[in-house]
């Protein structure tokens, strides 16, 4: 559990660095402190539309280095720094990540306790339609307590092209 303090440094660290990255095409997705030792690992997780690069996560380690560096923000106590991508185990909370997982299988619980399982077909500002089982539900993001991407390792997504001899 975190403290007052942490959030709050948590938060001056966020907005020090969403503009600066945004104008690289990436949102800031979180943004975490955790003591470790003598030091303190700062990770900050990334995202784009059509997904981050090991390119991007390294010109945005740089761009956040350089914020830091020119801010206070993390005083003077030694800090490791880790730039990721927004990993697939993270809930979806916002509009784009339901867009940003467009055709992806997802296992939302509901408000009232129920769950579902389904595909994204669509998705807009307000809520997602799913695929469940052939059948279409359209799910507003007010009633999804949480919402996470399901691993498929064997997904077929198109048939194979057959060859011509």
């Amino acid at each position: 559990m975190s403290t007052p303090h942490q959030d709050a440094t948590r938060d001056r660290i966020e907005a020090e660095l969403v503009d600066p990255l945004q104008a690289m095409g990436l949102d800031v997705e979180a943004v975490e402190v955790t003591p470790a030792g003598k030091r303190r690992v700062l990770r900050v997780a990334v995202d784009k539309d059509g997904g981050v690069t090991l390119d991007d996560v390294a010109d945005a380690t740089r761009e956040v280095s350089r914020v830091l560096d020119e801010s206070d923000v993390m005083g003077e106590m030694p800090y490791t720094l880790e730039v990721t991508s927004r990993g697939v185990d993270r809930p979806l909370t916002l509009p784009r990540h339901w867009r940003r997982n467009e055709d992806r299988l997802v296992k939302a619980v509901l408000t009232d306790g129920s769950t579902l399982t389904g595909r994204i077909l669509t998705s807009s500002e307000d809520s997602a339609t799913l695929d469940v089982s052939g059948e279409q539900h359209e799910v507003a993001y007010a009633d999804v307590a949480k919402a996470l991407v399901q691993i498929e390792f064997n997904r077929k997504t198109e048939k194979p092209e057959e060859k011509d001899d």
